[in-house]
């Protein structure tokens, strides 16, 4: 079973408030997070590093969410990206056509999980370890890093001095 610290999300959503919770909640479970603050914004980053899962808004300047998976899907590469829709509007007008739209897409190529905002820490890091195939023991209680995230985001985050005296403690 993976690591959260080997997984990385892609968190889409043109509020900067929303983005930034959901990033900081999925980083504390332990996983690498990049952001996009709308759909163009998001394509562009899928193509250029794709993530392991991405979380997406449905209503957005520029590209809504259903267009983004529209075209994820057009491509044989993205055919299989887990995708979690976030929205506040899937019981709104707003957002009633973009349901509709995921409700017509045939099963394969739906969403993995629609989500109404406001989402909690738990049920988010739960649904993308079951998704990523994540133990969630590994991710932790209530969102908090496991001992093997936390070493791994300590040495990565060393410098060599400090990684040439890990290397000493080892060996010995």
């Amino acid at each position: 079973m993976a690591h959260a610290s080997e997984k990385r999300i892609l968190v889409v959503d043109d509020e900067p408030d929303v983005r930034n919770f959901l990033a900081t909640c999925i980083e504390d479970a332990g996983f690498v997070v990049e952001t996009a603050h709308d759909g163009e914004d998001a394509l562009e980053k899928v193509n250029a590093n794709p993530p392991d899962l991405m979380t997406l808004d449905m209503v957005m300047p520029r590209k809504s969410g259903i267009a983004v998976i529209r075209s994820l899907r057009e491509s044989e590469r993205f055919t299989n990206l887990p995708v979690i829709v976030i929205t506040a509007h899937a019981h709104t007008d707003l957002g009633s056509e973009d349901i509709k739209g995921f409700n017509a897409f045939t099963s394969g190529l739906r969403p993995r999980y629609t989500m109404e905002k406001p989402v909690t820490p738990e049920k988010l890091v739960k649904a993308i370890a079951d998704i990523l195939d994540v133990d969630t023991d590994e991710v932790g209680a209530g969102g908090q890093q496991s001992e093997y995230d936390s070493v791994v985001n300590m040495v990565r985050n060393s410098d060599e001095d400090t990684l040439a005296r890990i290397k000493d403690l080892l060996n010995r």
